[in-house]
């Protein structure tokens, strides 16, 4: 038998070997016995050295010829034995009804945080972002709040790595997790020169025992305008209306003199509503406000004599709330389904 020859029959030995594998256990079988390094067709190509000169053009071409049938009637006879093995087992019955996934939703603080924000995003403001783990200049300092304030307390503030009367970072500062939004206006202040028209929602942490008011971390948003001629009528006028599109048509808002340190003059914001006499009363406080310090202005490098703005800030979890009818902020984090379906 000559090696061409010898070569034909090595090759058709194999394809029958391999459409007789019954699995791909027998498959990979005729594989390694055929195509493996110790395989007959293997130990066939070894012998070319044997091979008269004159024959080996043909006998090499009739080797490679060989080789390609065999690795794709392989590939063909996996992909058979891969679907079959893939098939169910009992049998099917396609004409049943399917049944579809469970679609998610939105969380309620979600909806209302993309509810305020379209809200604000009418009267032309753009979204910040900032770091939940602040330094405590970002945090105080730079927003006129003093060393000796209660906030700074590290029995009220989450520090971070260390305690608030160890050794401070090598740039001096401490690292902290946010009280507030707050910190975001002086990052935007410090990049950029006015005007500044922006909205920062987001995570805050305070040092507070949870119950149906409180949670140790809540959502917040903070507004800040700084322009020329900015006053308290624009302040007024823009939460006015964006309690209004959030609450309803029927809010009607009320300012009480305050205290804040990082706003002169300050006030509370009251509104009243008819989801709040629902609740049995007249009026509910929502949110602080006031005109930007002086101060703030000039720790951030912009001239007071120039420049005015307000910013004001409150929680999310309390306007979902009113919205909703809760009576109780922990239910917001409990992660129950029986309540978050609701929404």
């Amino acid at each position: 038998m000559s090696f061409i020859e010898e070569i034909e029959s090595t090759k058709q030995a194999a394809l029958d070997g391999l459409a007789a594998a019954a699995d791909l256990a027998a498959l990979e079988e005729a594989r390694v016995k055929y195509l493996g390094t110790k395989g007959a067709f293997t130990a066939l190509a070894k012998g070319m050295g044997a091979v008269p000169k004159e024959e080996k053009p043909a006998a090499g071409k009739a080797l490679n010829v060989a080789k390609q049938a065999l690795e794709a009637a392989l590939t063909e006879r996996k992909s058979d034995l891969e679907l079959a093995a893939a098939a169910p087992t009992v049998a099917t019955d396609f004409t049943l009804p399917g049944r579809r996934g469970a679609l998610g939703r939105l969380h309620p603080l979600t909806q209302v945080t993309e509810d305020i924000v379209k809200s604000f995003r009418k009267l032309g403001f753009v979204v910040a972002d900032g770091p939940e783990i602040e330094d405590d200049y970002h945090c105080f300092d730079a927003l006129n709040t003093p060393a000796d304030h209660p906030a700074r307390d590290m029995q009220d503030t989450f520090h971070v790595g260390t305690s608030r009367n160890a050794a401070p970072r090598e740039d001096g500062k401490h690292s902290l997790l946010r009280t507030h939004t707050s910190s975001v206006q002086i990052r935007c202040m410090e990049t950029q020169q006015p005007p500044v028209r922006i909205i920062v929602p987001g995570r805050v942490y305070r040092r507070d025992t949870p119950d149906q008011t409180h949670n140790p971390t809540f959502q917040q948003i903070e507004g800040l305008y700084v322009d020329k001629n900015v006053t308290v009528g624009d302040l007024k006028g823009t939460v006015e209306f964006v309690f209004r599109e959030v609450l309803g048509k029927d809010v009607k808002v009320r300012f009480r003199p305050h205290y804040f340190s990082y706003t002169e003059p300050s006030f509370e914001i009251d509104f009243s509503s008819s989801l709040v006499r629902k609740m049995g009363k007249d009026w509910l406080e929502i949110a602080g406000c006031g005109m930007v310090h002086p101060q703030v202005f000039e720790n951030v490098g912009y001239d007071p004599e120039v420049w005015t703005g307000w910013a004001f800030g409150f929680g999310i979890e309390r306007i979902a709330m009113i919205r909703y009818g809760i009576d109780d902020i922990r239910l917001f984090y409990q992660n129950d389904l029986r309540f978050l379906n609701q929404f």
